[in-house]
């Protein structure tokens, strides 16, 4: 199921995201450090920290929909904290609210020695069938 997921997102797929775990309560995505997703400076670049935390916060708000429905992101706010080097990065996202209209979903992404590296809100807005 997993690899499904991901493969529904394209983009996602070809920046190598996978997804540890995915469920409606927690969303677990990893993003190994490539060369490809770096800055001019040899540090991950932080759409990359973006994408992988849009992607976790994604999945996650999907598995708490019910059924039929879709998910749009509306807004989303990030918090670059940490400067990634190597490795890899880990985006654990769970659900702050889960309403008729629209779900706020809370993202940290880590990195392979568990330093926050940043915090992603995102709001999905709920489409019913």
């Amino acid at each position: 199921m997993s690899e499904d997921l991901i493969a529904s997102m394209p983009f996602a797929a070809g920046l190598g995201i996978r997804l540890e775990s995915a469920g409606a309560d927690e969303t677990v995505a990893v993003l190994p450090w490539s060369d490809a997703h770096t800055t001019a400076g040899g540090l991950l670049h932080g759409g990359a920290l973006m994408t992988l935390a849009d992607t976790a916060g994604a999945v996650c708000a999907f598995l708490g929909l019910p059924a039929g429905a879709r998910t749009a992101t509306t807004q989303s706010g990030t918090h670059l904290l940490r400067a990634v080097a190597g490795g890899e990065v880990r985006a654990t996202a769970r659900p702050v609210h889960a309403g008729r209209t629209q779900i706020v979903v809370q993202t940290d992404v880590t990195d392979d020695r568990g330093r926050l590296v940043a915090r992603t809100t995102q709001t999905q807005a709920v489409i019913p069938a």
